[in-house]
């Protein structure tokens, strides 16, 4: 049966209301996550983009991506991931090595000054989201992680 919004005749559906909207709850999480991976990443060209390319990086050191593969990874442009990752190799913070299956495309390595600055960004992001995360105890802030992983590994993958 279909949520209806509180205050309508709804049938005994059950009510919606912006406490217990999806869209409204991930639009509010999201932003302020979004904020402080913007501010964290700052001094880094295509700020938040770069923490979510640096932890991407990080993720797979075992089996660096190519540059295609890590655009799907962080959901951005072929395009735009290329000149992202000209700005960010010119600091220094990762490198593009030849693949050798193939030499037309480039494995995606990050480098020692990208895992510190990875560092730095992931501590501010921390902060934040223990802030955000206040109002639950730690086996639910586990849960809440772990189910919300799930939830985008579904997403990702659609």
């Amino acid at each position: 049966m279909p949520s209806e919004p509180c205050g309508r005749a709804n049938d005994g559906a059950k009510c919606v209301s912006l406490d217990n909207d999806l869209v409204w709850a991930i639009r509010m999480i999201s932003g302020a996550l979004r904020r402080a991976a913007a501010e964290a990443a700052e001094t880094l060209p295509g700020g938040s983009r770069a923490y979510l390319v640096l932890m991407a990086l990080a993720e797979a050191e075992d089996k660096p991506p190519t540059q295609l593969e890590l655009a799907g990874q962080v959901g951005l442009d072929r395009t735009v991931m290329t000149y992202l990752l000209d700005d960010l190799e010119g600091q220094g913070l990762l490198a593009r090595r030849p693949n050798p299956q193939d030499r037309r495309s480039r494995h995606v390595v990050l480098l020692d000054e990208g895992r510190e600055q990875l560092q730095r960004m992931r501590a501010d992001v921390a902060a934040a989201e223990a802030r955000l995360l206040a109002e639950l105890s730690e086996e639910q802030r586990a849960e809440f992680r772990d189910l919300l992983a799930r939830v985008a590994l579904t997403a990702q993958r659609a």
